[in-house]
């Protein structure tokens, strides 16, 4: 990737060009997916971990592409760039180190981004004005919150591979979020995914309406009961 101005930015500065996106159509089927499901299908082995939804109604979920951004503990100034080069249908992914004595985003960011089309902020750190982003619309995941204000100051990197809440993501990652979590899934991964998770859903389905149905028909608990008999048999249980 090559720096979107001038090549001497100072050090620890850089902003960069996204070289891929997800496949448009490949995001809209995968758009409302739970995070349970895609976790599954991508071996339960990747997602942030520790942040928190702030954007009140719990069934709000989000999809959209990463727009990167890495800075100092408690400074924003590089996401207030990365506001600028933002376009409809980003995410913005901060790596901000977990850092929770200074706000990294508040209201006026939010509003800043729903201005701009931005679906969603994922960030690794913490946010403010909770009142204001509690009122939903766009999804905001955080480490906290903080009343203090960030500095301008910098440095900081948009649009580079970074580390969130122990995620792995990479600039054109496909960013999901919902009440469980947030994933991001490389667009190369998309169309064995959208299979995976397709088999996955319809392997759910069945299970539910098996559960539904043992409300009404006892009998059929003799299924479970042998379906977990066999899973411990299997590991030499006397059952």
């Amino acid at each position: 990737m090559t720096p979107a101005a001038s090549p001497t930015w100072p050090a620890g500065f850089a902003a960069h060009e996204r070289t891929v996106t997800p496949n448009p159509e490949l995001a809209q089927a995968l758009r409302g997916v739970p995070t349970t499901i895609v976790s599954d299908c991508l071996g339960s082995s990747i997602g942030t971990v520790g942040l928190e939804p702030f954007h009140g109604d719990r069934s709000l979920s989000l999809c959209g592409t990463a727009l990167t951004v890495r800075v100092r503990p408690g400074d924003n100034l590089m996401i207030h760039k990365a506001l600028t080069l933002a376009e409809p249908g980003d995410v913005i992914v901060v790596d901000g180190s977990g850092e929770l004595s200074h706000a990294l985003v508040g209201g006026l960011m939010r509003l800043a981004a729903l201005a701009r089309g931005v679906v969603g902020f994922v960030l690794d750190g913490a946010l403010r004005d909770v009142a204001e982003w509690a009122e939903g619309e766009l999804p905001v995941f955080a480490r906290g919150f903080s009343h203090r204000r960030p500095s301008k100051d910098g440095p900081g990197e948009i649009n580079v591979p970074i580390a969130c809440a122990g995620l792995a993501v990479t600039p054109g990652d496909l960013v999901l979020g919902d009440a469980d979590g947030v994933i991001a899934v490389s667009p190369e991964r998309l169309p064995q995914l959208l299979v995976d998770v397709r088999e996955k859903q319809a392997q759910e389905e069945e299970q539910q309406r098996h559960h539904l149905a043992a409300r009404a028909d006892p009998s059929l608990f003799a299924l479970d009961d042998e379906r977990i008999n066999a899973m411990l048999r299997a590991k030499g249980c006397p059952v």
